[in-house]
């Protein structure tokens, strides 16, 4: 059984690297299956998925030990069932929690049994199975990945797909684009600057850009297909150090690669 905890390592660690330091205890809130996490930059502070306890929980960006959360998401108004996945947008002070069909939002500042302000469900948007979600702030727009259903058999996916739609939308709405044909139902990370969406494949990162549409392969792919990956979860960018960090479930490691070339400017221009 996992040991519920919140580790953090120092950046450059590698091997068998000790923990600097760990949010850990029964304060904590913390359960055993929790499958994403978020840091605010802005705000310091850091947001993970309590799916046992159908909650979000926040913590200072500084937290240890036996600390409790600064606040909790969580009670028969948020819609809250087995939160899994979450994204924070610390430029519109908001938190975008995947829940089965739904897309829920709430304020980055939601504390309590909070309703969210906006949820994207519906027919018309074509969101089934939603497991990851992320945002981008300069252009106020939603990705959100999704399993795709194949039409010869309705209880067989074949993939899944990147939705994207306006970062206000609420209800049912149809996605502004749909990038289809993904394998993996991995954490998503957005790279506002060069418009790249880096989706965690279960043997690969593939990165595709805001602007692609339909069936198209990847700009980049990181780590394979055939590399060291085995069942790819947890996703992050570093962009400063020109970097992309991701977990993998079986290995039972965090993994940084260097890609000085895909941060590069003007490599999306001459990939087209």
């Amino acid at each position: 059984m996992a040991h519920p905890q919140i580790a953090v390592f120092a950046r450059e660690a590698n091997g068998q690297a000790e923990r600097l330091r760990a949010i850990e205890g029964q304060k904590t809130l913390l359960g055993r299956t929790m499958h994403a996490i978020a840091y605010d930059e802005l705000h310091d502070e850091i947001y993970v998925t309590q799916q046992f306890g159908q909650g979000i929980l926040v913590f200072r960006g500084e937290a240890t030990g036996e600390e409790p959360p600064l606040r909790v998401i969580n009670g028969s108004k948020t819609q809250l069932i087995a939160p899994d996945r979450l994204a924070v947008d610390p430029v519109h002070d908001e938190i975008y929690v995947p829940e089965g069909v739904k897309l829920l939002v709430y304020p980055r500042t939601a504390n309590g049994d909070v309703a969210p302000i906006r949820v994207i469900t519906g027919p018309d948007t074509g969101i089934g199975a939603t497991r990851a979600v992320t945002v981008d702030p300069v252009r106020n727009l939603i990705i959100a990945a999704s399993q795709e259903w194949g039409s010869d058999d309705e209880n067989r996916a074949r993939g899944s797909e990147l939705r994207i739609f306006p970062r206000l939308a609420n209800g049912n709405v149809k996605p502004l684009r749909v990038i289809s044909g993904l394998r993996g139902m991995g954490n998503l990370a957005m790279h506002s600057p060069s418009g790249l969406i880096f989706s965690m494949q279960t043997k690969y990162v593939g990165v595709w850009h805001i602007d692609d549409n339909g069936r198209v392969p990847p700009r980049f792919t990181i780590g394979g297909p055939d590399g060291i990956f085995r069942q790819g979860r947890g996703l992050a960018l570093d962009p400063k150090n020109q970097s992309v960090i991701a977990s993998d479930k079986e290995l039972n490691a965090v993994l940084t690669f260097r890609v000085p070339e895909i941060f590069a400017p003007g490599t999306i221009a001459e990939r087209r």
